[in-house]
């Protein structure tokens, strides 16, 4: 009998973009981490992108606990701005998104968002001290925007620097780093409220995106990608020979 026709094929018969055609043996997953490792700027990018993400999830952790310790009672309005930190997410996703496939400015982009996430992190430390709570919306609305934001730039500057290498190693050990700094986060910041209340726990969440967004900085834009995108097939399938 004839073997059952293929549904989905794993890849199409021609290569996407001249690009992939050096991305689709890069070795095993552990040469391919190996490399990585080794490759400052993604190294640096792993850090502070952990750091955002990992902060990110610190403060939604333990949102309902701050709201509640300053406007008691309302609870049904720590979920709606629970809810409001996820739909002004997902806008903020698509709109970096776009930005950064219209400027193709991977650093500069990387790093307004970073920065303004740390901004709006301060912004949200204090704004719950003037006890007004259309206030708190406003700024947790902004706050998710930039740092859910943020994930698709980070995961996109991290495929130009590792180019190319597999997305699904750099972008795999992207998601390590943000559980780790999550867990971090988390803990860290529990302990800081209970002991000395959410102004400490949240300016701690602060200085941590401080240091990632000088970690952003520091990252050396070498768009691999991109340079790649831009030469003739030929020269690709040369180097790609080279390179195995």
């Amino acid at each position: 009998h004839p073997p059952p026709p293929t549904v989905f094929k794993e890849r199409p018969p021609t290569p996407p973009s001249t690009a992939s055609l050096v991305q689709e043996d890069t070795g095993s997953y552990l040469q391919g981490v190996v490399r990585l490792i080794k490759n400052p700027g993604y190294v640096l990018l792993l850090l502070s992108y952990g750091i955002n993400v990992g902060a990110f999830y610190a403060i939604s952790t333990l949102l309902n606990q701050v709201i509640l310790k300053h406007f008691p009672g309302e609870t049904e309005n720590a979920g709606r701005i629970g809810l409001l930190i996820v739909l002004a997410g997902m806008l903020g996703s698509v709109v970096c998104g776009v930005i950064l496939d219209k400027t193709a400015k991977f650093k500069m982009v990387t790093l307004v968002v970073y920065v303004l996430s740390m901004v709006f992190m301060l912004g949200y430390t204090f704004v719950f001290h003037l006890e007004t709570l259309w206030m708190v919306f406003v700024m947790a609305a902004l706050l998710g925007f930039f740092m859910t934001g943020y994930l698709p730039v980070g995961f996109e500057f991290a495929a130009e620097l590792t180019y190319p290498e597999a997305e699904g190693t750099s972008s795999g050990l992207l998601n390590a780093s943000a559980q780790f700094f999550g867990i971090f986060c988390t803990m860290a910041d529990g302990q800081l409220l209970n002991s000395f209340g959410d102004m400490a726990a949240n300016l701690l969440l602060v200085v941590v995106l401080f240091v990632g967004a000088i970690m952003t900085a520091c990252i050396k834009e070498n768009l691999r990608r991109q340079a790649a995108l831009r030469k003739p097939a030929a020269v690709l399938e040369k180097e790609g020979g080279q390179q195995v």
